[in-house]
């Protein structure tokens, strides 16, 4: 198997060739108590700085889903601190007006497109932090819907703004207030609160991965017509 040499927290190390950062870390010795989690690219918890040979740009990525490369030099990422406003979705309060009461350091935003640039996902997180300022939750939310809330964002806003939080905000007055309701949704969340699924839930509990898979790859897709 072929190896390159990485640089853990500024100590080299031979890593096959083909690893992510995240069982890097592991092949190197290193136990993830933190900074560890759903390891397929869904929850955030797993963010990582790192530069490649030649390249002065400070890099950010997954661990779990970023592959190793040779000469590459790479760090955890310590979680941060944010901003975090306490709020009621239920009181009778506008929420749309509330943005600037609960998250005040929107208006102090430089545009300086930091927090889009080391975003893992992608996302242009400057617009839809500028969308939140104009109150449009809709492009809020279809901005930010894909945040992992890693907080890779936050650590680099020079204006210390929690950008995932205050997506996260947007998307629930959205979803709460805004967004158009379907029936068949209701229904549904009533069935599961009477329990009607309760004994499929525990019998997919108990089945073993292949018999999931199997079950999966079978099911039927259903389209429905907005």
């Amino acid at each position: 198997m072929s190896k390159v040499n990485v640089y853990i927290m500024g100590k080299r190390y031979e890593i096959p060739e083909g690893y992510t950062i995240m069982r890097a870390f592991e092949y190197a010795g290193y136990r993830l108590i933190r900074g560890c989690g759903c390891r397929a690219g869904a929850c955030g918890a797993c963010a990582v700085v790192y530069r490649t040979a030649g390249d002065y740009r400070l890099k950010s990525g997954l661990a779990c889903q970023t592959p190793v490369e040779e000469g590459m030099s790479l760090t955890q990422v310590p979680f941060f601190p944010a901003q975090k406003a306490v709020y009621d979705l239920n009181r009778p309060a506008d929420p749309v007006a509330e943005f600037y009461r609960l998250y005040p350091e929107l208006a102090r935003c430089l545009g300086c497109n930091v927090c889009s640039k080391i975003c893992p996902q992608g996302l242009d997180v400057m617009y839809y932090i500028a969308a939140a300022q104009r109150q449009d939750l809709a492009l809020a939310t279809e901005l930010s819907f894909d945040c992992l809330m890693c907080g890779l964002c936050a650590a680099r806003c020079p204006a210390e703004i929690a950008q995932f939080n205050v997506a996260m905000y947007a998307r629930r007055v959205y979803g709460k207030e805004l967004a158009r309701k379907y029936s068949y949704a209701r229904k549904r969340a009533d069935e599961i609160r009477r329990g009607v699924y309760n004994d499929e839930v525990r019998r997919l509990r108990d089945m073993d991965r292949q018999s999931l898979q199997e079950l999966y790859d079978r099911r039927d897709i259903v389209r429905v017509k907005y």
